[in-house]
């Protein structure tokens, strides 16, 4: 998939467990709905039929025996068919992205928690994507253990819930290494304070998007 850079806007929140996504995904939608701006929400793993149903297997906590090069496959199955379906038609009609997870958590999550070479997940990246990339990743960042508590207050844990400290550990830093080395794409939103400072700093990124 050969494809360049669109005029639409794609914007990703990223972040390990419990740092809440889902909260802070509709604050952002309602203020670019409120400032105009005609907006796609989608997901990863996800964002389609076909990659709804890929979802569901990759986070059934009953497939304990899937291998580390299967899962990373198939996040990028998912991922073609999102890219094709779903957010390359909404960028190039100009609307705005606004995407939960996207190929970040690829690098974080099966190169930093699994151990898979990084230079394998780009090589794929390279290959789904071309040269698509977010505009802006907003990495909500979080102590592992206090992500954690709140996530398991959520519901019952999906399989890479059931993970280790130490997995999670590995995926916080490799998300705050990839935003230390690209600091104009990645913005770090601390998301330990009241959800209003949360916020607050998350309108700063977005009135900055929007001038």
């Amino acid at each position: 998939m050969s494809q360049t850079q669109t005029k639409g806007q794609f914007i990703t929140i990223e972040g390990t467990e419990g740092v809440g996504k889902s909260t802070n995904m509709a604050f952002i939608e309602q203020w670019l709905k409120n400032s105009g701006i005609e907006l796609v929400i989608t997901r990863e793993p996800g964002g389609t039929e076909l990659g709804e149903k890929l979802r569901a297997v990759l986070l059934d906590a009953k497939e304990t025996s899937m291998c580390d090069d299967t899962e990373l496959l198939l996040m990028f199955a998912a991922r073609a068919q999102h890219l094709h379906e779903v957010i390359l038609p909404a960028l190039n009609a100009g609307k705005w992205v606004l995407c939960d997870r996207f190929t970040d958590a690829t690098y974080a999550y099966q190169g930093g928690g699994r151990g898979i070479d990084m230079s394998r997940i780009a090589q794929l990246e390279q290959w789904v994507q071309g040269d698509i990339r977010p505009d802006m990743t907003m990495i909500l960042d979080l102590p592992i253990d206090v992500g954690l508590e709140r996530a398991g207050k959520r519901s019952a844990p999906d399989r890479f819930e059931l993970e280790k400290h130490d997995f999670f550990n590995k995926v916080r830093n490799t998300y705050l290494a990839r935003a230390a080395a690209q600091p104009d794409r990645y913005q770090v939103i601390d998301a330990a304070p009241a959800i209003d400072v949360v916020q607050q700093s998350i309108q700063t990124v977005l009135e900055k998007m929007v001038k």
